[in-house]
């Protein structure tokens, strides 16, 4: 090949020169006026000294006025050679003050555009960072504002490959203002190590990791958290949501000790499970999860250490005693004799940490209100699924540790999957028919009456609002039915988006399950408070005391007013924790269906026979 002339080495540095922005184009622009400015100077030394005052400098200040502001010329006098020069500086003028406008039009224009992208540092301390984006996003913000709504200059910092006006016209369309709490969108990707950089993740409060919509979601996510695990300074702690049970070992492996992961499917599959046993589940577990009403805090109070566990139930006057932790190990519900030690925390339910006081006195117990009742033999059951989707065997497997032997789970889908592969159930037998679950016929034939709960799963084939509109059509078939045949059976749904939960409330169904809300709930309470992590995974769990719903007439005679703290006493006998109340006459009025948690234990409630106590207990 030959070698490059003289010629294309100068133009090859002149490319390069001119590649590197406004900058360099306005020290070209420069270049230039400084050229031209001293040719016309020279020449009217040459041409007419006779003009030009004061020397070259007096020549080079007369072309540089010319050069800047081409309409002096209009007032100048003299030969014709020294206005044919001042002609030639004015011309000159007009062309690089243009060049020089459109310069810092294009270089102002281009800066603006790096500015919208969101492509800046964040320059903050103690936020809360949010990576990734789903649907999830509107639920954990809406969260982490009413948590900080008494607090000024709370943050939280979005990192997601969107578009930074569009991630925040979306937030506020949805959410509205957002009171003290303020947004701080930046656009790149949370699994660049580069783009993390923008976050100033070494100062953050804590890490939020959502699963993108779309395939594969937790490649997503294991590899955002590889991207947190390599970056050097400190690490906050930081909560991820894994889609799939399968990947929660390669995410523990990716994340690290301080990565608090949340098992979706798991958590969902539990809840609806629960619910579809006890109407009313879903509803308390939101209001739990939720920083409306009451929190779950944890506290040392070295003043009950003379005391077990039954007798703090009624200590406190604006907070109910939910569990223990000692030793770092939580118990909800333990036995009522179990001592509590000095270095013990209390587990209570709070409407604010201001509220966990101890009581000057014992409320008033109404001990001839109290019934003994004993307990029910759990019997063999009849359910129905309607439905098929992944997370459906995982519920049919903790629905076969729920029942009593000898029950029946007929599943009806026309899922290809609906009823394969469920080897190992020890109390369930299980029937699989083919059905399409929106047609009323296909409903009508499988004599719905004869179950008592019915589980109506959203199908994973089709897209989410696709699928909830399939599953409102249902639950409206399954109402109507009722209705028309006098037939009555827990309806327990699940849903995928909660835009559509006002419209599944008209068909009056028992509990609806919003998945994404319900983990969305979950990794903002552990954003905001990750000692919670072990309370939640607790109440979760299938195994110790979970929350059930039952009848008012177990632990109180029907239509006597009493004091909540009497409904704690009663419970207490019974080996459990009373943690509130659900009136049969709110089940259908949002938002929360009937359901109080934490009462004041002093003021006065009557409950009916279709009422409910909400308990912590054993199965």
């Amino acid at each position: 090949m030959a070698r490059a002339t003289l010629r294309e080495r100068v133009r090859y540095w002149f490319d390069n020169t001119m590649s590197k922005g406004t900058a360099a184009l306005i020290g070209w622009l420069a270049l230039v006026s400084a050229v031209l400015i001293l040719v016309v100077s020279g020449f009217a030394l040459w041409l007419t000294p006779a003009e030009v005052k004061d020397g070259l400098p007096g020549a080079m200040w007369a072309a540089l006025m010319r050069t800047l502001s081409p309409g002096k010329i209009a007032s100048d006098g003299g030969t014709a050679p020294y206005l044919a020069l001042m002609l030639v500086a004015s011309l000159g003028g007009i062309f690089i003050v243009s060049i020089l406008v459109s310069l810092l039009s294009t270089g102002l224009k281009e800066k603006i555009e790096d500015l919208r992208k969101g492509r800046s540092r964040i320059i903050e301390a103690g936020h809360t960072v949010i990576l990734g984006w789903s649907d999830q996003i509107f639920t954990i913000v809406g969260e982490l504002v009413k948590a900080n709504a008494s607090q000024r200059g709370s943050i939280i910092a979005i990192l997601a490959d969107r578009d930074k006006l569009t991630m925040e016209d979306e937030i506020r369309s949805r959410l509205g203002d957002t009171g003290r709490t303020r947004l701080v969108c930046r656009t790149g990707r949370p699994t660049e190590p580069a783009d993390l950089a923008l976050m100033n993740l070494q100062d953050a409060s804590s890490v939020v990791v959502l699963s993108p919509q779309g395939e594969d979601p937790d490649a997503h996510v294991i590899k955002t958290l590889l991207a947190l695990a390599k970056r050097a300074g400190a690490h906050p702690p930081t909560v991820a949501a894994i889609a799939d049970s399968a990947n929660m070992a390669a995410a523990r492996l990716a994340g690290g000790p301080k990565v608090h992961l949340v098992d979706s499917d798991d958590t969902a599959a539990r809840l609806i499970v629960q619910s579809s046993r006890q109407s009313g589940m879903s509803v308390v577990c939101m209001d739990l999860l939720n920083f409306d009403d009451g929190e779950i805090y944890l506290r040392a109070d070295p003043s009950l250490a003379t005391r077990t566990y039954g007798e703090s139930l009624a200590a406190f006057k604006g907070a109910t005693v939910i569990g223990l932790r000692k030793s770092g190990t939580v118990t909800l519900n333990p036995p009522m004799d179990t001592p509590i030690g000095t270095a013990d925390e209390i587990i209570v339910i709070a409407q604010d940490d201001s509220m966990i006081r101890l009581a000057g006195s014992a409320a008033k117990v109404d001990a001839t209100a109290i019934v003994t009742a004993d307990r029910a033999e759990s019997q063999p059951e009849r359910t129905l699924i309607l439905g098929w989707n992944s997370r459906a065997r995982k519920i049919v497997r903790y629905l076969d540790g729920y029942v009593a032997p000898g029950s029946v789970l007929d599943i009806a889908a026309d899922h290809p999957d609906a009823g394969a592969d469920l080897p190992g159930l020890r109390h369930l037998t299980v029937n699989a028919k083919d059905c399409d679950t929106t047609d009323r016929y296909a409903l009508e034939s499988l004599s719905i009456g004869l179950y008592q709960h019915v589980i109506v799963l959203s199908d994973d084939r089709y897209a989410a609002h696709h699928a909830d509109t399939r599953t409102l059509m249902t639950l409206l078939q399954l109402r109507d039915m009722q209705t028309a045949l006098g037939e009555r059976y827990s309806i327990v749904s699940e849903m995928h988006e909660e835009s559509n939960r006002a419209l599944a409330e008209v068909t009056e169904a028992d509990d609806i399950v919003i998945s994404d809300t319900v983990i969305g709930l979950l990794l903002a309470q552990l954003a905001e408070n990750q000692h919670l992590a072990d309370v939640f995974g607790y109440l979760f769990d299938s195994r110790g005391s979970e929350i059930y719903p039952r009848p008012a007439g177990d632990y109180l005679k029907p239509g006597v007013p009493v004091g909540f703290a009497t409904v704690i006493e009663s419970a207490r006998r019974r080996g459990e924790t009373a943690i509130g109340y659900r009136l049969a006459s709110g089940v259908n009025h949002p938002p929360h269906f009937g359901v109080t948690l934490n009462p004041d234990k002093s003021q006065s409630i009557t409950l009916r026979p279709h009422d409910s106590v909400i308990v912590l207990a054993e199965r």
